[in-house]
């Protein structure tokens, strides 16, 4: 447990960025529209949060609920929504699509990484709906800018995945398993020992980071009672 933690959070606007840095939150992953699971935010949003905190923000780009891209004029919309944020000054990222057969959309993927050129991203939860989790790693393994993978190790959540995000963690290091576990979707803090001791560092939480439910806003004491679980 001697590298340091990452807690990252998500803001639906700029009133929940400031509540979460002021918990203590190291990054805010952006997106709008929780109804389908998260989806890109408007530039003009971004633009409101960028001036509002100074940590880092990665930027959710999924147009649609689910994990298709869709078709060529799909993936150019998305490619297009990356070039607005950019303009904007985002500079990191969230993606990640998959084929109707749970594989790596590597048309998509690869499509969004040279747009992207310069820039760190996370492969978002898509990896957790995969045929091969194994297969989807070495599949995306040298393409530029990934960094993170967003993932509970399951598709129903941490609870399900915990001994998949335990193994691929002591992987770390491996071809397909150079990337950091970022550990999402269903974590509680009952979880965060295990994690934690099991070499997992960075953690991701949204509707745990308000009290109130997802009509009500971040609550910063809420992010600072998982700054210092995570730190523990």
């Amino acid at each position: 447990m001697s590298k340091s933690a990452v807690l990252e959070v998500i803001a639906l606007d700029a009133r929940d960025a400031v509540a979460a840095q002021a918990g203590g939150a190291d990054r805010l992953e952006l997106v709008t529209d929780m109804a389908a699971d998260g989806l890109t935010p408007s530039r003009e949003c971004f633009a409101e949060i960028r001036a509002a905190v100074d940590i880092p923000l990665r930027v959710m780009l999924r147009l649609s609920d689910g994990f298709a891209a869709g078709d060529a004029q799909g993936v150019e919309a998305l490619a297009l929504a990356a070039r607005g944020l950019r303009a904007e000054g985002a500079d990191e990222f969230v993606l990640g699509f998959l084929t109707d057969t749970g594989e790596a959309d590597v048309y998509a993927v690869e499509a969004l990484a040279a747009e992207l050129s310069g820039c760190r991203w996370t492969f978002h939860r898509a990896l957790d709906r995969a045929a091969d989790r194994d297969a989807v790693r070495k599949q995306l393994a040298d393409l530029p800018g990934l960094d993170t993978y967003l993932t509970a190790g399951a598709a129903a959540g941490v609870d399900d995945g915990m001994t998949t995000l335990l193994a691929e963690t002591a992987r770390s290091g491996e071809p397909g398993y150079e990337q950091e576990i970022l550990v999402g979707g269903g974590l509680r803090l009952a979880h965060v020992p295990e994690l934690r001791a099991g070499g997992v560092h960075g953690f991701h939480i949204g509707g745990a980071a308000r009290p109130g439910g997802w009509q009500g806003p971040v609550c910063a004491d809420a992010v600072r009672q998982w700054r210092s679980a995570v730190d523990g």
